[in-house]
């Protein structure tokens, strides 16, 4: 798992063109990404919803705009990335780790995490956070990178140790923000061992659906 203390100070370095560099990295298959994450949320009609490692915002302002009628909570430990997600139009933000939720349990009607989990020291702890503050049959997604399988894993992750930072680095500035990013997708958990940590964290339902030949998934489940 990755050191906390780098993630922060990384993340806080490249705040400002964090959610650029990411368009541009998946050429524009995140915003698709987002998309479907979000029609599952609406089918759900909830009224309160709290985004996870937000970053920027991008899928809080997805959601935010999506159905108005949601009132949506960003949290994210990195102050840096929250004051650019409330300039894009975030309307509620709050500095928090994700391990030590400052909210009461029962709280929200869905939680998401995007591309955050991965980058949280303690895994079981943070699901088990999440779990805490959701109401009972509360629904929560999970977004984030997993390797592809069959003949396309191998160039994948040549693309991820010898390719990805190197662009990111071109683009931000700061290559070492980047470099941890292929070991982590590797050491992530993904499709059923995402599923037994999931039911292992005491939610039910889980369920895994693949994206974009396996690059990323899309995890649901569900406080039972």
């Amino acid at each position: 798992m990755p050191d906390p203390v780098y993630v922060k100070k990384a993340f806080a370095r490249i705040a400002d063109r964090y959610g650029m560099t990411n368009h541009l990295l998946s050429m524009g298959a995140d915003y698709w990404w987002r998309h479907i994450v979000t029609n599952r949320i609406k089918k759900l009609h909830p009224r309160k919803l709290m985004d996870v490692a937000s970053g920027t915002g991008d899928l809080a302002l997805k959601i935010q705009d999506e159905i108005p009628d949601c009132e949506v909570m960003a949290i994210d430990f990195c102050p840096e990335m929250l004051a650019h997600a409330s300039s894009r139009g975030v309307k509620k933000t709050l500095v928090a780790d994700a391990l030590d939720l400052p909210f009461p349990a029962d709280e929200f009607d869905v939680v998401t995490v995007a591309f955050g989990l991965r980058n949280m020291g303690d895994y079981e702890l943070a699901l088990q956070e999440m779990r805490r503050v959701l109401k009972p049959t509360g629904h929560l997604f999970i977004l984030d990178f997993s390797l592809p399988k069959g003949a396309l894993c191998r160039p994948y992750r040549f693309y991820l140790h010898h390719i990805l930072p190197k662009l990111a680095g071109f683009l931000t500035k700061e290559k070492d923000a980047y470099e941890y990013l292929g070991g982590s997708i590797e050491q992530f958990p993904a499709g059923e061992a995402m599923i037994a940590l999931l039911t292992k964290t005491g939610f039910t339902e889980a369920s895994a659906e693949p994206l974009t030949f396996g690059v990323v998934s899309v995890y649901e489940a569900v406080k039972s």
